[in-house]
């Protein structure tokens, strides 16, 4: 048995989360749905995002999806309640995925507007390092300049200093990029922070979770499968988004060099399976 895993985001960021169960998964076949009709969610209302989770998943749970990983730091900080209860199939979280493998007690978080004022990154290291000195600043900028394609931007430079600011002042070891957009930031965070701040990908936890979880549901575990054939990413993964396919597939080159193709769906509508 292959379950089908599926991951959703506000548009491009969710990639990371998906190049990384490629990574991790090769035989695994995945279905990406990015609503960038929507995007970004990060500025939206809470009940906004509680609305928008509730139809995406309902939507996802109709292409038959075994697995769900919610791809987007702000619908997992306000809305995983929401998906948990409409999924019907396990769910695998961002945040507290990310709180759990972290051992630093000098911590911040660069996260959305509307994750940062949830506080939700804060609760979840606070539930396994109660001491934790957590520093969350939204960051407003970055999704727009992040999904327009230009990653050399000087306003990206500009508002990642003062994003920075209060995190070197707090003397963070660690920085969580808490929007799955973010690691494509990683080279200039890095010029920006001092060399020992360590940069934590919350993909990279979740997905380290996502083995066990199938392998529990009855998938094969991947060491057992090393001979059988993989296929490759256009052939095992479905794009699809709520907006625009064409630009969102130019876009997405940057992410998955293998770039299956990207199709447009109404989530009213139930489409077919995978």
């Amino acid at each position: 048995m292959t379950l089908l895993v599926g991951l959703f985001d506000s548009g491009l960021g969710g990639l990371t989360v998906l190049r990384q169960v490629h990574a991790r998964h090769p035989h695994t076949p995945c279905l990406y749905l990015g609503d960038t009709a929507r995007v970004p969610y990060g500025q939206r209302t809470v009940q906004d995002i509680r609305a928008i989770a509730a139809e995406v998943v309902h939507w996802l749970r109709l292409q038959g999806v075994g697995v769900l990983v919610m791809a987007c730091n702000t619908s997992n900080a306000l809305a995983l309640d929401v998906a948990v209860a409409e999924a019907g199939v396990p769910v695998l979280g961002l945040i507290d995925s990310v709180a759990a493998s972290l051992v630093s007690e000098r911590v911040g978080v660069l996260s959305t507007a509307a994750t940062a004022a949830s506080g939700a990154y804060r609760r979840a290291i606070h539930a396994t390092l109660p001491h934790a000195q957590v520093v969350e600043v939204g960051c407003p900028a970055f999704v727009p300049l992040i999904e327009a394609g230009n990653l050399q931007a000087a306003e990206l430079e500009q508002a990642a200093r003062q994003y920075l600011a209060p995190m070197l002042a707090a003397a963070v070891d660690t920085v969580v990029l808490g929007c799955s957009h973010y690691p494509l930031l990683r080279p200039l965070l890095s010029s920006l922070l001092p060399p020992e701040v360590q940069l934590v990908d919350p993909a990279e936890a979740a997905v380290r979770r996502l083995g066990p979880l199938l392998a529990s549901l009855g998938d094969a575990p991947e060491i057992e499968l090393g001979d059988a054939p993989i296929l490759s990413s256009l052939q095992r993964t479905r794009l699809c988004v709520t907006g625009c396919p064409d630009s969102f597939s130019r876009a997405a080159s940057v992410w998955l060099p293998d770039c299956p193709p990207v199709e447009r769906v109404d989530l009213r509508l139930a489409d077919r399976a995978f």
